[in-house]
This record gives C-alpha cells, structure tokens and sequence, in this order.
C-alpha cells in the first residue's frame, strides 16, 4: 500500500535504522543483465550463490528472479521469487526500510524513490531501468509493507547510512550529481533526506571510490560500524588517485559530528594493495544494448572492502584473490577487530565487481519489525 503523499517518515516517528540492528531478512536479485554479467552470468550465480549461503546463515534472504532466468536460479537456491527487474542491484531499487518503536514492538514501513539507473539522461548506465523502477513498489506489496512515496525525488538505498540515532552519511559527488535531482539546492536534497530518512543530521563527505560509476555511492568508500564509528576506505599511496578523495573525505570527518554531538571516530580500512582492472577476456564475455554504458579493458574498477553487508551474526567481505590476497587478509583482520561479535566471511567477488558493484550493492537489508 503507498501511504499520501502528506504522510512522512519524520512526522510519522520512523528513522532507518543502522545496517548493524537486528534484521528480519535481505533482499536480493537475481544476476540476468547480459551487459552487467558476462558470459551467461555463470560466474556472477556461483558468487550471488555464495552471499546467499553466507547471509541466510542467521537471517532469511528473499531472492528475486525475473521469468527468463528463474529455472537457472532455481537450480542454485530454492525459494525464489518471480518479479521482473531490468537488474540485480537489490541496494538501489529496493524500498528503504523505516522503523518506529511502538506499543506493538518495531514497526516497518518502507519508502519509494525515484530510480533513474545512477544519472538518467545526463550519466545513467542504462536506458531501460522502468521495471527497476517500479521494483520497490512490488516487494514492499510482497512483504505486506506500507510504502511511504518520495518521488520524483531520485535516491538509490547505495547513497545513504545511517547509524540509526539521528545520523546519515552521504558523498557530494553522488546526491549532487547533475543526473539526480538538479533543480534542487544542497539545503533542499538535505532535507529531503530528514524528512524521508527520519534523520537529525546529514553528514556530507566529499568524494567516493575512484571510477565508481555510481558517481561515487557513500557504501562503497565509507560506513558506520556503530554510531559515532566508521570505516574509511584508504591508502597511503599518495600517486593512488584513491588517495587524494580518501583524504578529502578524512578532512571532512575530522570536522563533524553526528546526531548525538559525538566526534566521529574514523578507522582506515585500505583499498586492495593492486588496483582491480577488468581484463579482454571478461569484456568480451558482455553484450550491451544501445544507450548502456560499456566497459573497457584495462578499466579500473570501484574494488573496496567498505562494500560489506552486514548479517545478524556475520560482516560478509568481499574478496578479490590473486596479487590482493594479502589486501583480502588485511581487511577481515582489520573487520574482526573493529566487529569481535561478528564472525567475518569473506566471499570471492570479482565476478560481481565486474559487473559494477559488490556485496553491498546486491543486499539490501530489511529490519526486525511489524508490517505497517
């Protein structure tokens, strides 16, 4: 049910809450874009597989496929769902989960914004993305969710964190970007995000991950692990171009506080050591359509171990193997450290970040409550 447009998250009492609170479940969809997952999506499966496996271990996971590809899913996992999507980034199309503590315990409510595929006409990635769309909208039906509607404002659930008391955290180069909502001023999209978000303050940081064609989505290169804490995405190499957007955006931390009126405590967490290049052999493996954007071999890609998913009892990390296999133990020792009640599962993820994303991008977290 879509709530009127007059009903909002902060009037209502709900916030989103923190990624690390309890979970009812995730979401995620199925691999099926032919220019998102080369060669049949074969690799792409083995890997949503494992996040799958990983994550279902102490909550549950609501897998999407469209009818195409839904015999194959069924081959992997049972359980799946038949809804249509023109991709699997279940982060960025799904509902945001909003929550109020109430007489009946935690109520959840979702909200809907407007999807464009990371810039519409201006930068998009592609140029069919209405069933993505309209994605939020069917789940948030599935599940028995009331759906709170804040289009046409354009959001994607990779943009924002928050920590679940009063905070937000998101990049300037993404929720300014010319391809999201240009006819509104800073002021007015940090609005937007109090109201539909439930949030006291938005902490703005400037830049992501380096080639990060979502023009630079906070999940990729910053986190909070609880409040008042969060891991940066780093390196000390100062001829990475890594370096000089991690550091503005170090600058900026080092300068704010949250809700609460806390400093924030920033733990480095460094990029893979090699820089993760997308090869001939997996470009070739693509087939684009007019109007999507095209990968190119020796392209850089947004590899980050900040693109984690927290489950109920797990921090689940990507991994990218090879020359950064040293990087990989680096991280989920760093990770086991700052999360000691997690247990730390790193899945092989090279054959998602090829597709443009990582763990992060593909969950989409859904809290302990009762469907309002």
């Amino acid at each position: 049910m879509m709530l009127e447009k007059n009903f909002t998250p902060a009037a209502d009492g709900f916030h989103m809450p923190g990624e690390y609170e309890p979970h009812d479940g995730c979401i995620i969809v199925w691999p099926q874009r032919p220019g998102s997952w080369s060669f049949g999506a074969v690799a792409a499966c083995e890997a949503f597989t494992a996040v799958i496996k990983a994550i279902a271990a102490s909550e549950k996971v609501y897998v999407i496929c469209g009818a195409k590809h839904f015999a194959v899913a069924q081959e992997y996992l049972a359980g799946v769902a038949n809804v249509e999507t023109d991709d699997s980034w279940a982060r960025d199309i799904g509902p945001t989960f909003v929550v109020r503590d109430g007489a009946q315990g935690r109520e959840l409510r979702g909200v809907n914004w407007r999807f464009n595929a990371w810039g519409g006409e201006v930068d998009g990635l592609y140029p069919d993305y209405e069933q993505d769309d309209a994605f939020a909208e069917k789940f948030a039906e599935h599940y028995g969710a009331a759906l709170y509607d804040a289009v046409p404002f354009v959001l994607e659930g990779g943009s924002i964190h928050c920590d679940g008391e009063g905070t937000a955290l998101v990049t300037e180069a993404c929720l300014l970007s010319a391809g999201r909502n240009p006819d509104l001023s800073k002021e007015q999209i940090e609005q937007k995000l109090k109201t539909y978000l439930g949030v006291e303050k938005v902490l703005w940081i400037p830049r992501g991950i380096y080639n990060d064609e979502t023009n630079e989505h906070v999940d990729n290169v910053c986190a909070f692990i609880r409040p008042g804490e969060v891991v940066l995405a780093w390196t000390d190499n100062e001829a990475d171009p890594q370096y000089a957007l991690s550091k503005a955006s170090l600058d900026a931390l080092e300068q704010l506080t949250d809700a609460k009126g806390r400093k924030i405590i920033v733990h480095k967490l460094p990029v893979p050591a090699v820089p993760v290049c997308i090869t001939e052999d997996e470009v070739a493996g693509f087939d684009f359509v007019e109007g999507e954007d095209m990968r190119e071999a020796g392209e850089r890609l947004a590899a980050s171990y900040v693109n984690f998913y927290f489950s109920n009892d797990s921090v689940v990390v990507p991994a990218f193997g090879g020359e950064n296999a040293a990087s990989d133990a680096l991280a989920a020792e760093i990770l086991a450290k700052l999360c000691p009640e997690r247990k730390i599962v790193q899945i092989p993820a090279r054959a998602i970040l090829t597709g443009g994303g990582n763990i992060h991008c593909i969950t989409q977290q859904i809290p302990k409550g009762v469907c309002l």
